[in-house]
């Protein structure tokens, strides 16, 4: 029989924003993969896992998370990882792979699938939707995300301050993942679109350190890597207005 892959969404970092069936795959699967960067430190998916699972059930797989400019080195890192995942598939029916967030949304998951379809032809590739930060963002925050006809559009920061200036200038609401290295440039493009004192902000969500502010508190100062931020949709016409 087909070994099984299945990626796994466990949300942003909160434990108890994990789904019943995020958990029960977790749990049902042979082992458990969580991805780490080459300094080695305990990830938030891993954290997360690890209040589920037993930690010999986990295997630590490094993932070139953190790497943007080298090209060739971060295809190297995703051929080593893909090469231990299929070697894990070869010896196992089942593995899971934990992804924060959602596995179909800006997801490591989607690269490790490709490569193992090649390496282990047969695989059956499934995933378990989780929650993500902008909807953990929206709940803490108290930001609505959509509301009757608004198009919501989701935009990495990582693709260049200009693309989110461009979807800025549209009539729904904005959302921008990964954006804490540019926080400046964001803040001038909120400025200048007229947007800035509806957005909100948010930081490692779930955990110790969070932090959700007014995006009118971004002074330009550089934030967390994986900062979320939500700029709701121009809304008039009192309630129901876009229906």
């Amino acid at each position: 029989m087909s070994s099984r892959l299945i990626g796994v969404g466990v949300g942003p970092g909160d434990p108890e924003l994990v789904t019943v069936k995020g958990v029960n795959a977790l749990r049902d699967a042979d082992v458990v993969v969580v991805p780490v960067m080459d300094t080695g430190e305990r990830g938030r998916a891993e954290a997360t896992v690890l209040h589920y699972v037993g930690a010999e059930k986990v295997v630590r797989v490094v993932f070139a998370l953190n790497e943007r400019t080298d090209r060739a080195r971060r295809e190297a890192a995703w051929d080593a990882a893909g090469e231990r995942v299929a070697g894990l598939l070869r010896a196992h029916a089942s593995v899971a792979f934990a992804t924060i967030g959602d596995p179909n949304v800006y997801s490591t998951f989607t690269y490790l699938a490709q490569t193992v379809g090649v390496l282990v032809p047969g695989t059956v590739v499934e995933t378990v939707p989780g929650i993500t930060a902008m909807q953990d963002l929206a709940a803490r925050s108290g930001a609505v995300l959509t509301e009757g006809t608004e198009p919501l559009t989701l935009v990495p920061v990582t693709a260049g301050a200009a693309v989110l200036k461009e979807a800025l200038q549209g009539p729904g609401t904005v959302v921008a993942y990964k954006f804490g290295r540019q926080a400046a440039e964001v803040a001038e493009a909120l400025r200048e679109s007229g947007r800035l004192a509806d957005a909100v902000w948010g930081s490692a969500l779930g955990l110790p350190e969070e932090s959700v502010r007014p995006a009118g508190e971004l002074d330009g100062a550089p934030l967390p890597y994986l900062s979320t931020l939500i700029a709701p949709a121009r809304r008039e016409g009192g309630r129901g207005g876009k229906l």
